[in-house]
C-alpha cells in the first residue's frame, strides 16, 4: 500500500533516522523544506506526518506552540495522522514508574508544562496522534545530544562524564531503534486509536551500567566523574542555554524507565538492538 508520508525536520536527527527506516522499507517520504515549501499544500497530500520539529532549547517558547497550531490548522477536519516525538518531560518528579500512557502528566516546570499543553492541543483539536515517547537520544553522529556532548569527549581520558553524581536509572533511545520503530508505526497507522500514546523503554541504564558497558567496549577501565555544574549557573543569567539544561537537571538523579507493554502490544516482533552493538556505532564517530 502506497503512503504519502511528509516529515518536518527531516535533517535533525530523529528526522534523519525516521527517513532512512522509511527508505530501507520501500517508502519515498517528503521532507519538508520550510524555505520554500508551503505546508497547507503539504500536508493536503500527506497521509501520514511526521512532526520531528524541534527547536533548540531557548526557543522552545517562541516557537513550539505557533508550530503546532500552524500544522493543527492545515489538518483540522481532517483524517491525517500526525506522528509526534515525544519525551518524558511531561511526568515530573511525582509520577510513578514505570512511565507509560496512563501514568499522569505531573511537570511543574516551564518545559514539561510546555510539552504537556503541545501534546493536549492535539488531543483537543480532534487529530489523528502517535506520540511515539522515548528518554535522552543516542546518535551514530555528534549531533548536540548529552552523550555525545557533554558525557562522550572524555572518554579517551578513560573518564565517563556523568551529569551528577548519583546511582539512578536513566532511559535512553538509540535512534536507529527509534527510526525502526516509527517505520513500522506510519505502516500501521489506520490500525492504531485516534490518540495513541506509545512508550519505547530502550536502554534504562544507572552510571555504573554505562562503566561497565564501556568498559567492555574500549578493553580498558573506565571511571565516572560527575559534571561540574558551576560553570552553568555562573552562566545562567546570561545564557538562555544554560537556564533551560538546569531546569531539567533533576531528571539525572530522578530513577525512572518506561513501560515496554504498549510498544510489545503493537510490535511483538520488534527487538532493541544490544547496547554493545550499538556502541559500535554510538562511538565510532
Amino acid at each position: 500500500m502506497s503512503i504519502n508520508i511528509l516529515i518536518l525536520g527531516g535533517s535533525g536527527r530523529f528526522g534523519r533516522h525516521v527517513t532512512q527506516s522509511l527508505r530501507d522499507l520501500g517508502h519515498c517520504p517528503h521532507l519538508f523544506d520550510r524555505s520554500c515549501d508551503d505546508l497547507a499544500q503539504w500536508a493536503n497530500w500527506a497521509d501520514v506526518i511526521v512532526n520531528g520539529w524541534n527547536p533548540q532549547y531557548p526557543d522552545w517558547f517562541r516557537d513550539i506552540m505557533p508550530m503546532t497550531r500552524h500544522l493543527i490548522a492545515a489538518i483540522q477536519d481532517t483524517p491525517k495522522r500526525v506522528i509526534l516525538a515525544g519525551n518524558v518531560y511531561n511526568f515530573g518528579p511525582d509520577a510513578p514508574p514505570p512511565w507509560g500512557p496512563q501514568t499522569p502528566h505531573l511537570a511543574r516546570n516551564p518545559m514539561g508544562r510546555l510539552r504537556i499543553e503541545m501534546e493536549r492541543a492535539y488531543r483537543d483539536a480532534g487529530i489523528a496522534t502517535i506520540i511515539l515517547r522515548s528518554g535522552d537520544f543516542l546518535d551514530t553522529e555528534a549531533s548536540g545530544n548529552w552523550f555525545d556532548r557533554v558525557m562522550a569527549p572524555t572518554l579517551q581520558r578513560g573518564i565517563l562524564t556523568y551529569p551528577v553524581d548519583t546511582d539512578a536509572a536513566h532511559s535512553w533511545a538509540y535512534l536507529p531503534d527509534v527510526g525502526r520503530i516509527l517505520a513500522e508505526l506510519v505502516v500501521r497507522h489506520q490500525h492504531l486509536p485516534q490518540f495513541v500514546d506509545i512508550p519505547f523503554a530502550g536502554y534504562t541504564l544507572t552510571p555504573q551500567d554505562w562503566q561497565r558497558a564501556l568498559s567492555a567496549h574500549l578493553g580498558r577501565d573506565i571511571r565516572i566523574k560527575p559534571l561540574n555544574w558551576l560553570p552553568l549557573y555562573a552562566a545562567y543569567p546570561v545564557w538562555p542555554m544554560a537556564r533551560r539544561l538546569i531546569e531539567m537537571r533533576y531528571l539525572w538523579a530522578l530513577p525512572h524507565h518506561l513501560d515496554a507493554t504498549p510498544l510489545t502490544q503493537i510490535l511483538p516482533d520488534f527487538h532493541p538492538t544490544p547496547l554493545a552493538q550499538a556502541l559500535e556505532n554510538i562511538l565510532k564517530y
